[in-house]
Formats: C-alpha cells, sequence, structure tokens
C-alpha cells in the first residue's frame, strides 16, 4: 500500500484492503506468541492526537506502535496550548517541526484528519472524525469477521443501533461491501436513515433475512441534540439482544460484534459476552494488528 495517509474506507480498493488485512495475519501471530516486539518502524515517531476522549482505539494504537519499535509520544490535548484557543492548523505547525513520521488524529469534526494530512509531511491516520469515518475500526473489524468466515462473500451482517450518528457504521458497512459481504441496517426509524442498504425496522424482520453476524452499535447520546426514543429500557426491549432474543441467535449460530463501548442493559444484556460466537474480545484483540498493519503500510514524506 503506497499511501501517504489513511483517512477513509471509500478511497480504497478492494486489492488494497485484502493486502492490508492479508498483512495483519503475520503480525497477530507475532503478539499472539513468544515475539512481541519487531524493528520495523524502529527510529519512527508515532504522535498521538486526540481532541476526542478515547480508551481502546488509542491505546490500540499505542501498543501497535511499540510493537513495531517506534517512539510514542501522546499529546496532551487539555493541557496543551489548544485549551488556550491555539487552533489546529497552529497546533499541526508546532508539531511538524517536531519531525513526527506518523500522526493519529481523532475530531469531533469530519474532515479534520484529512486537513491535517494537507499541511504535514508526516502520515496521517484517522481514528475516527465526527460522525464520518473510522476507517482503522472497518479494517478490523472486517479481519475479525474474516477469520470467522474466510471465504465472505455473499455473507450477511445486520448493523444495528444508531446508525444515523455512527462513524462506525458508514466504514465498517462500507468495507463489508467492498468485501462482498451483504449489509443491512436496523435501529429505530429516528436513528436510521435511507441508504443504499437494506433497511429494517424491527428485530425479528432483521432475523428472517438471515444474517451470519450482528453488529451492535452504541447509542450516541452525545451526538443527539434531541431524544430519540423514549428511554433506555425501551430501547434494550425493541432493539437490544435480551435474553429471549440471545437464545434465539445462539440456535441460528450467529455472530455478534460491537465496536466498544458497551453499554450494558441497552444494546445488549450481560449474557452476550460469554456467548460462544461473540466476537468482541476478538476484535479488540484483532485491533492491534490491523493498526499495525496499517503504519507498516503507510509511506510517510518525511525521513
Amino acid at each position: 500500500m503506497a499511501r501517504k495517509d489513511f483517512l477513509d474506507i471509500v478511497s480504497l480498493d478492494r486489492a488494497e484492503i485484502t493486502h492490508l488485512l492479508d498483512q495483519a495475519v503475520p503480525f497477530k501471530d507475532l503478539f499472539t506468541r513468544s515475539v512481541k516486539k519487531v524493528p520495523a518502524l524502529k527510529g519512527k515517531t508515532v504522535l498521538m492526537l486526540f481532541y476526542e476522549p478515547s480508551t481502546r482505539t488509542l491505546s490500540s494504537f499505542e501498543v501497535a506502535a511499540k510493537r513495531l519499535s517506534a517512539d510514542v509520544t501522546i499529546f496532551d490535548v487539555p493541557r496543551s496550548s489548544v485549551s488556550k484557543g491555539e487552533s489546529v492548523r497552529d497546533t499541526i505547525d508546532t508539531l511538524q517541526a517536531m519531525r513526527a513520521d506518523y500522526i493519529v488524529v481523532r475530531h469531533r469534526l469530519a474532515g479534520q484528519p484529512a486537513a491535517i494530512a494537507r499541511q504535514t509531511n508526516a502520515s496521517v491516520i484517522n481514528a475516527g472524525d465526527g460522525a464520518h469515518a473510522h476507517p482503522t475500526q472497518a479494517l478490523l473489524d472486517a479481519f475479525t469477521f474474516r477469520e470467522v468466515y474466510p471465504e465472505m462473500e455473499g455473507r450477511k451482517v445486520v448493523i444495528m443501533g444508531d446508525i444515523l450518528h455512527s462513524r462506525v457504521a458508514r466504514s465498517t458497512s462500507t468495507i463489508f461491501e467492498k468485501l462482498g459481504v451483504e449489509v443491512a441496517f436496523c435501529g429505530p426509524g429516528s436513528l436510521v436513515p435511507q441508504t443504499r442498504f437494506r433497511r429494517f425496522t424491527n428485530y425479528d424482520e432483521a432475523m428472517k433475512w438471515g444474517p451470519d453476524a450482528i453488529y451492535l452499535l452504541r447509542v450516541q447520546k452525545e451526538r443527539q441534540d434531541a431524544p430519540f426514543f423514549p428511554s433506555d429500557r425501551e430501547y434494550h426491549s425493541v432493539f437490544g439482544i435480551t435474553e429471549e432474543r440471545l437464545k434465539r441467535i445462539s440456535d441460528k449460530g450467529v455472530y455478534v460484534m460491537h465496536p466498544g463501548p458497551i453499554n450494558r442493559g441497552v444494546e445488549l444484556c450481560d449474557g452476550v459476552l460469554d456467548y460462544e460466537r461473540c466476537l468482541i474480545s476478538q476484535q479488540v484483540e484483532n485491533g492491534i494488528a490491523a493498526r499495525m498493519a496499517v503504519l507498516f503500510g503507510l509511506k510517510p514524506k518525511v525521513s
């Protein structure tokens, strides 16, 4: 993959996606065995620039970079000059002088990582921008799904929940589509916009379609300016995986995925995490391998 930046899934073709997925395999083999580190990025610097809070994505990128032997700096946005009104452009000019090779960016505004990429010679990786894109999440989702279904063509995935506000829904549905997986959306009508994908309005309709996996999304209340459903309890009873629905899912052998963080009692019941076909922990582990593949594959302009 001869790219400087990794900003979205839309701009990638199937061959590029497959190459990254293939590259992630030996990286996962590496860190799940005795060898935890390789010198692939020794002497390189990876800068984490997160304008939004994150646990999983930030720590996953940090571990991925360190396992490639890169030096990692986490830019403390709340304690930086950003809190004094410094613009993103001025921040990047400052960081450019520090000669970072890679900048991993999360920002509340869609398009901000792309704007930063145009301003710097470093390779910029989008770790989530507004409701626009989360490409490394999509890559790890596809990698996880491919582990259980090596032949992905013609498989079916229902993405369920807050589609409207979800950058994960946009990126993950796109990568699945590019890899030949059929995608459908399901959730409250107010949270499922009209798109090119099949749209279900209730759980029973979605299950009749015969999905191989249900991909649950967190309800993103922080991005909602008004309530989209009466209560968490109501949402769980209509669109969540309840104990009763878990039994039906288990009987059909359907896999369950979730990008995290999880809201227990909203999108899923506690029993889902003990379900033998729950892939949530596998997704977290695969995030490291997928992000190692991205870092390894990019070509910064800086020396």
